[in-house]
């Protein structure tokens, strides 16, 4: 049964990430296209076009390269079928239509020609099949879900009902619009996520990768349960960069879990610290992915503060997942690595120069400059670093291969922004997102415990299954409107929907992230997933804590009442992770077990005289568990 659920696994994982093997011949047309992609978006941040334009020839391209790249299926990764380079041709030639009869375009809002609506309906054929083809079928069903809804919307009943769309009006909207496949999350991605994926290929030709795990082995590594530590910090690190679990699992797990395996961890326990790590690093800034990016644009608020209003919960998450892999390490009695295996620090920071992109971008974004700009700051100092790197040898070649693996890494979020704005188009389109608040807040009675309750639980099946990006689109476009009704604040309700939505990838039955894991260990991937959400617990809370208090977002709050919030809820973190393991210095009795629980959701209720009590209780239970270990 396992190895039957681990072949399945495996199995979604090489469907994600199939990429087919290309001629030479072939090869040399995908790495012009590529690379003319990415100078394309570079030139675009220079030199503005229109912007229905823009993003037109931006879906032309990158639809174009995922024809190429990614098969149709499994069984044509060895070949180029003639109807893919068909598809190819077409995609490219559907992205010059905006280019070509602009000015007749805008001229007919509202208006669009029997031709105009064929163009489009091929163009979102084309959206979802190569949606498709990058990660599954689940985002492109649910796309099509959303557009039957917008047609046969008369048969609804009640508070879902409307007057329902004709065929003409949904492709108009959807594509003649800036409310589609050419709208803001497209848009977006063009002009901020794409220079960041561009800017994360130029680090790895720098060598960054190797740094961040000789760095992480030279922290953590010799400590107790070193390993998974190593794992959590390379994640943490490592996701800033990627802004996606399952790519974060791949890159760090595929080293980190075969060592912890090699120390003494079960494969499900090591698979699932990865996981809860990878999941983790969207969370974390300076870059936390396109969501992040979507959220300062739909909320209109500087990508800075979104960073800064991340900082807080994202330490929480990390603190309470190294806390659970700290004891169950002191659990089952692992040590650290071996000292010949582990990099000295003073070495490894003498390469510490390759974190100056890093830096550069962290300094750039806080001095001010646009996001876009910020990128290219970093692409930058990328090129002047590996040029006089002692690490690696830095050519023009590496940039060239830069600039192509960029524009190939791109071609799956580019799909997925563009697919997530025909779901952003149809919640506009039909109002379906003020349907759901008033349905959120008629059901809990205008209560706001059990309208965050409903919430919770729709962005988290919302967000089953789909990629991270189209994952915050959906929930921020339907979810977030319940909460937003009830008066509270645009980044906590935006926040508090994001942290659940991604939960998705981590916690059963869908778990994309824990299954990428449980493929590289050979775990059970259900299993995996149940210990990745225990590690992960606080994500599960913290949402709550700054919907009960915006002070953990920096918002009203004083030093020394953020300190104080701080401190509550790290040690309230502290007792949930000794609650999960079960386990201190020595296994943890059942009363005792229980009043770090309680003590531990005290603490992280941001309420001065649950604080107290909470300090009481968690006292308690560590007097209770020192005295029983003292009697045995």
């Amino acid at each position: 049964m396992v190895e039957g659920q681990v072949d399945q696994s495996l199995a979604k994982v090489e469907k994600a990430i199939l990429k087919r093997r290309l001629s030479k011949r072939v090869n040399i047309v995908v790495s012009l296209v590529a690379i003319f992609l990415s100078l394309y978006v570079l030139y675009a941040l220079i030199f503005p076009l229109p912007t229905q334009i823009q993003r037109s020839l931006f879906w032309g391209l990158f639809v174009t390269l995922v024809f190429i790249v990614y098969p149709f299926s499994s069984r044509q990764v060895v070949f180029l079928p003639w109807y893919d380079v068909v598809l190819a041709v077409l995609s490219f030639t559907i992205g010059l239509y905006w280019l070509l009869f602009y000015n007749d375009l805008v001229m007919r809002v509202a208006e669009p020609t029997r031709f105009d609506l064929v163009v489009g309906g091929i163009a979102i054929l084309l959206t979802l099949e190569a949606t498709r083809r990058t990660v599954g079928m689940t985002l492109p069903v649910l796309s099509i879900l959303f557009m039957l809804y917008a047609y046969f919307g008369f048969y609804f009943g009640g508070i879902w009902g409307h007057r329902g769309f004709s065929v003409k009006c949904i492709i108009d909207h959807l594509y003649l619009t800036a409310e589609g496949v050419l709208g803001i999350p497209l848009g977006v991605c063009l002009e901020y996520v794409f220079l960041f994926v561009l800017f994360g290929a130029f680090l790895r030709r720098t060598g960054i990768g190797e740094f961040i795990m000789d760095l992480a082995n030279s922290l953590v590594g010799h400590t107790s349960a070193g390993p998974a530590k190593v794992a959590i910090v390379a994640s943490a690190l490592f996701g800033t960069i990627s802004g996606s679990s399952v790519a974060n699992v791949v890159s760090t797990g595929s080293l980190t879990i075969p060592m912890m395996k090699k120390m003494g961890y079960r494969p499900e326990f090591a698979a699932a610290v990865e996981a809860s790590a990878s999941t983790g690093g969207q969370l974390m800034p300076p870059i936390m992915g396109a969501a992040a990016f979507l959220m300062a644009e739909f909320l209109g608020i500087p990508y800075v503060k979104i960073m800064m209003h991340a900082a807080i919960p994202a330490i929480l998450y990390f603190f309470g997942v190294y806390m659970g892999v700290e004891l169950e390490g002191r659990k089952l009695g692992l040590k650290g690595l071996p000292k010949d295996k582990i990099p000295r620090l003073t070495t490894v920071l003498k390469q510490g120069y390759l974190l100056i992109p890093i830096v550069g971008l962290v300094w750039a974004l806080v001095s001010g400059y646009t996001p876009s700009m910020a990128a290219i700051i970093g692409i930058v100092l990328c090129i002047l670093v590996g040029f006089f790197s002692r690490r690696s040898s830095f050519t023009f070649r590496d940039i060239l291969e830069a600039l192509k693996e960029g524009g190939i890494d791109a071609l799956s979020i580019s799909a997925v922004a563009a697919t997530a704005g025909i779901v952003v188009g149809i919640v506009t389109l039909t109002g379906l997102g003020l349907k759901v608040a008033n349905g959120v807040i008629a059901l809990s009675g205008g209560r706001l415990i059990l309208a965050a309750l409903l919430v919770m639980l729709a962005s988290f099946i919302l967000g089953m299954g789909i990629p991270t990006t189209a994952n915050y689109v959906i929930t921020s476009t339907i979810a977030a409107p319940a909460l937003l009704r009830l008066g509270i604040p645009p980044i906590v309700a935006h926040m508090f929907v994001f942290y659940f939505g991604l939960m998705a990838d981590l916690t059963p039955p869908v778990a994309v992230a824990a299954y990428a894991a449980a493929a590289i260990a050979r775990a059970n991937p259900m299993k995996v997933g149940v210990i990745a959400t225990s590690l992960a617990m606080g994500a599960w809370i913290i949402p709550f804590m700054f919907l009960a208090s915006p002070q953990f977002l920096l918002i009203g709050t004083t030093y020394i009442g953020l300190l104080r919030l701080i401190i509550t809820s790290f040690l309230g973190m502290f007792g949930l992770a000794v609650f999960a393991r079960g386990y201190l210095n020595s296994k943890v009795g059942l009363s005792a077990r229980v009043l770090f629980i309680l003590g531990g959701v005290f603490l992280v209720h941001p309420e001065f005289i649950t604080d107290l009590i909470g300090f009481g209780v968690l006292g308690c239970a560590l007097l209770i568990h020192f005295v029983r270990k003292r009697d045995i």
